[in-house]
């Protein structure tokens, strides 16, 4: 019983249940982290005044609506990433480079909609480990296809778990780029809590979370791929409409060469904020953007991306809310109880504690360092050799970030899907990339630590 009360899980049900009903996911994660804060004993609000006597509020103390405001400057960086990047989008779709490369696109993919779906999957891997740039290459690349999409009748989910695949698989298999980052996270946090392990112990296990999410993304990418869907051919927000053909000129070339700066301010400076606004700069100069358009497309990109950039910032606030309570211990202890010494019950309880954090606060990185503290003395009391404790943590922070409403992984291809306004974050995004991944994660999670020992 202790489990189904804990402020984790009730808090991540609400969620859950609220985006599935359609509400408004910002509204949704606020409401959450109220529900999650007063089931662990937070005041709602601080109140120095009459309100101090109030059952909810209190006259000292943290309280919910200040750490979910303090926790917010978390994806700071990454809410201004996407802001910059969706006006870069619009700057591109403007220039009418995209249109270029859908031509193109179309000329060699013909009718071929697995083609296109496994192809997307493939370029995303790049962007984690060869060209480290995440999720700045979705709002400039996927818009300018959903046309030739449109025409293929591409089921979009397709997309949505090709695209998430790429942005997931890579980091947690290969220790290149965000993979490196994310791998030495692994290790310095299970060796800070009692193993001593390489990096070479991480990725020597961790290639069974990316096989599990190979199958799923061919399991999931032949079953939407195939079908037809029928969507209407809309403008991209923010872009400019025009019936002229589209032709290497001037403002494509500066688009090019705006995109180029892009990544190589990616790669060097490890930075989408500075990669996204240098990207912009060289498009202005270049002509790509005339000084007097350049308002609009600065509205165009907030229209497109605006919105995303706002979740990012409250989900970190949410996570920070689930954090400050105290629940994610007070979890893992009482599933311990649970868990008998039984090495196959521990193996899926703990993967499951994973899912419920990360989908809460959304991100694989944040998660491991708060898992870390608990699963590797609990791994190590059930009998867990070190390589399955390692695959332990790696997945239970990998599972939740594909499915979560406020993952990036599942932000970004909706950025791009949704660019004409037809593609539902929490329906043709989370829930296909939910049961794409997060089963599959599941099975090979268990299956592996049973053969880890």
């Amino acid at each position: 019983m202790a489990i189904i009360t804990n402020p984790v899980v009730v808090s991540v049900i609400v969620l859950t249940a609220l985006c599935l009903l359609k509400v408004n996911v910002l509204i949704s994660l606020i409401i959450a982290a109220i529900v999650g804060g007063l089931l662990g004993g937070m005041p709602i609000a601080v109140s120095d005044g009459i309100l101090g006597s109030v059952p909810g509020f209190a006259t000292e103390g943290d309280s919910i609506v200040d750490v979910l405001i303090g926790g917010m400057g978390g994806n700071s960086a990454t809410a201004l990433s996407y802001v910059l990047l969706g006006i870069f989008a619009v700057g591109l779709a403007r220039s009418g480079l995209g249109d270029i490369l859908s031509i193109k696109l179309s000329r060699v993919l013909g009718g071929k909609k697995l083609v296109m779906v496994f192809l997307l999957a493939f370029i995303a891997c790049f962007s984690q480990n060869l060209i480290p740039i995440h999720i700045a290459f979705i709002p400039i690349l996927i818009p300018p296809l959903l046309s030739l999409m449109n025409k293929l009748k591409l089921d979009r989910r397709a997309v949505a778990v090709a695209l998430t695949f790429g942005l997931k698989a890579p980091y947690i298999v290969l220790p290149v780029g965000f993979g490196l980052i994310f791998q030495e996270i692994i290790m310095n946090n299970v060796n800070a809590n009692g193993l001593n392990v390489q990096l070479s112990d991480v990725y020597g296990v961790n290639w069974i979370g990316g096989l599990s999410m190979l199958i799923g993304l061919i399991i999931f990418g032949f079953y939407y791929g195939t079908r037809d869907r029928v969507y209407e051919d809309r403008p991209i927000i923010g872009a400019k409409e025009t019936t002229v053909e589209p032709t290497m000129n001037r403002q494509a070339i500066a688009a090019l060469v705006g995109a180029v700066v892009t990544a190589i301010t990616s790669i060097l400076t490890e930075s989408l904020p500075l990669s996204a606004l240098f990207g912009l700069i060289a498009m202005l100069a270049l002509g790509g953007i005339k000084l007097s358009e350049l308002d609009d497309v600065v509205n165009g990109g907030i229209g497109m991306m605006g919105f995303i950039a706002f979740v990012m910032l409250v989900a970190a606030g949410y996570g920070a809310v689930l954090s400050a309570t105290g629940a994610v211990g007070e979890l893992v202890t009482a599933s311990a109880s649970a868990m008998e010494g039984n090495k196959l019950v521990a193996a899926i309880v703990m993967l499951l504690i994973g899912l419920l954090v990360t989908i809460g606060i959304g991100s694989s990185f944040s998660t491991i360092p708060i898992i870390a503290t608990i699963f590797v003395p609990l791994g190590l009391e059930v009998g867990f050799s070190p390589a399955s404790i390692i695959l332990l943590v790696s997945l239970a922070g990998a599972l939740g970030d594909a499915g979560s409403p406020a993952s990036d992984s599942t932000l970004g291809p909706t950025s791009g899907l949704n660019a004409d306004g037809q593609h539902d974050h929490i329906w043709d995004t989370c829930v296909p990339t939910f049961l794409a991944f997060n089963v599959p994660l599941i099975i090979g999670g268990v299956i592996g630590t049973m053969i880890l020992g």
